[in-house]
C-alpha cells in the first residue's frame, strides 16, 4: 500500500500547486484534474504499488558458474600433469570460487611463461568465456585459435573452440570443427557419441532455419 499512499500524496500536492500557484484559470481546472488522474491510472496499470519500499542490492554480474563437467572433459581430451596442469589446476580453484577473472589471470601468468603450449591457450579461452558469462569473445577467440594454431592435430582445442562457437549460436563454423574430429574420433568412444549427437541436433536446426 506505501506506493498507492505515496502516489496519492503526489496528486493532492501538485494539484494544491498548480492551483495556489500555477495560476491555472478555473476554466483548465478539470483538464489539468483529468491529467493527473490519467497518470494515476498508468501507474496503476504499469506499476506495482504494493510492494514494499524496501532497498535493493543490485545483483552480482559476476561470470558464469564453474562448469565441473567441462573442467573434466578438458582434462580428459588435453594435458593434466606437467606445468601446464598445474596452471590449470590453480585456475579451476579459482574458477569453484567464482573468482572468473583470477582464474583467466592465473592461466595469463602461465602463458607468460610457456606462451607456446596449446593446453594454457585452451584453458584461457575457457576461462575467458565462463568469465563473460558464456559469451565468446574476441579475446577468447584468439585464445582458442592460437591453441589449435600450436597444435592443430590436437582434439581438444578443436571440441572446446566448436563447444564455444556452438553456444554463440554460430552452429555452422562448429559443425565444420567438429564434423572431422567426429570422424577421426574411437569407435563407440563417448566423445565420438557426443560429437555425432551434437552435429545431429546442429543439422536438424540448420535445416529448420532453411526451410
Amino acid at each position: 500500500m506505501t506506493g498507492w499512499i505515496i502516489a496519492a500524496l503526489l496528486v493532492i500536492v501538485v494539484s494544491v500547486g498548480l492551483a495556489a500557484f500555477g495560476r491555472i484559470p478555473r476554466s483548465a481546472w478539470e483538464i489539468t484534474a483529468a491529467a493527473l488522474l490519467l497518470g494515476l491510472a498508468g501507474y496503476a496499470w504499469q506499476g506495482r504499488p504494493g510492494l514494499g519500499g524496501s532497498p535493493r542490492q543490485a545483483a552480482d554480474k559476476g561470470g558464469a558458474a564453474f562448469d565441473e563437467k567441462l573442467a573434466e572433459q578438458r582434462r580428459g581430451l588435453a594435458e593434466r600433469y606437467g606445468e601446464a596442469g598445474q596452471w590449470l589446476m590453480l585456475s579451476d580453484a579459482l574458477g569453484r570460487q567464482g573468482k572468473t577473472k583470477d582464474a583467466a589471470n592465473v592461466l595469463l601468468s602461465g602463458l607468460r611463461a610457456t606462451p607456446d603450449d596449446p593446453n594454457l591457450w585452451l584453458g584461457f579461452g575457457n576461462a575467458l568465456v565462463a568469465h563473460a558469462g558464456g559469451v565468446l569473445s574476441p579475446s577468447a577467440d584468439f585464445a582458442y585459435r592460437r591453441a589449435m594454431a600450436i597444435d592443430p592435430e590436437g582434439p581438444a582445442p578443436r571440441y572446446f573452440y566448436g563447444l564455444a562457437l556452438a553456444r554463440a549460436g554460430q552452429l555452422k563454423e562448429a559443425r565444420a570443427l567438429w564434423a572431422p574430429l567426429a570422424a577421426s574420433a574411437p569407435e563407440d568412444s563417448e566423445v565420438k557419441k557426443e560429437l555425432e549427437s551434437n552435429i545431429a541436433r546442429i543439422d536438424a536446426m540448420l535445416g529448420s532455419a532453411n526451410r
